[in-house]
């Protein structure tokens, strides 16, 4: 018996201690503020017609295919990250389908909080996982940006990639550190089988920032984040146009 069936709820929230990225909320929350996930999936939905508007103005954004770049790496850097954490930690699949989950957008842009229905765990090891975070949530949000905005699918993906990938690297650089050898062991099996070739879209490092090993993410796609008024013009730290050394440098020093 792993310690999340001693204790799921204590266990899950313990998790927070790796970063504000893995807090979830339980139970189903109360507010119209929230948004069930599921409904971002709907074709010509309400809902991620206004989180996609939220991320234009917040983040002043000058077209929409830029728009659902940052919107896609956004998301996938923080809807999954507990469940990830979690199985990579704990080998335990965390429900989180659409329907089990909402979320609550950010003041500015970005998502604010998660919540989840149930902290029932999944039996399928791995090949649930990736039904649970690929196959039924980010990867069917990618398609529905690719059709509505101008955005290319490959660099949606990546968005997915580089997203599900901060899940296990962001983990490792706050004061209290996963271990960055076994979240990239596991990172490795986790992207190894993941589906629509994520795994040709970017890789993880290990980095020395100050005499400790942090994992980092180098993507192979674009974000366009430096087209956008937040963005002032410069890349973000993983970007494919800026040279590996000067990302792995940027990264090392912090």
């Amino acid at each position: 018996m792993t310690a999340y069936e001693d204790a799921p709820a204590g266990t899950v929230a313990a998790l927070a201690r790796f970063g504000a990225r893995y807090e979830v909320q339980l139970g189903e929350p109360a507010g119209d503020d929230w948004i069930r996930a599921d409904r971002l999936l709907v074709p010509d939905g309400p809902e991620l017609t206004g989180l996609l508007k939220h991320e234009y103005d917040g983040r002043g954004h000058t077209s929409e295919h830029a728009t659902a770049l940052s919107f896609m790496a956004v998301y996938a850097g923080r809807i999954p990250a507990t469940a990830l954490l979690l199985w990579a930690l704990e080998g335990v699949v965390l429900d989180v389908r659409p329907v089990n989950l909402w979320v609550k957008p950010a003041t500015d842009a970005g998502i604010e909080a998660v919540a989840i229905r149930s902290l029932e765990p999944l039996p399928g090891g791995l090949p649930a996982l990736y039904d649970v975070t690929l196959a039924g949530h980010l990867l069917p949000l990618a398609a529905e940006l690719h059709r509505r905005t101008r955005a290319g699918l490959r660099q949606l993906r990546g968005g997915v990639a580089s997203g599900t990938a901060l899940g296990f690297c962001a983990a490792t650089r706050e004061t209290v550190s996963a271990d960055p050898k076994v979240l990239a062991e596991k990172w490795a099996e986790f992207i190894g089988g993941a589906p629509a070739g994520l795994d040709r879209l970017g890789e993880v490092t290990t980095v020395d920032r100050g005499g400790r090993d942090i994992l980092v993410y180098l993507r192979n796609t674009c974000c366009l984040y430096y087209s956008c008024a937040a963005g002032g013009g410069k890349c973000c730290s993983s970007c494919c146009l800026t040279p590996r050394d000067d990302r792995l440098a940027g990264y090392a020093a912090g």
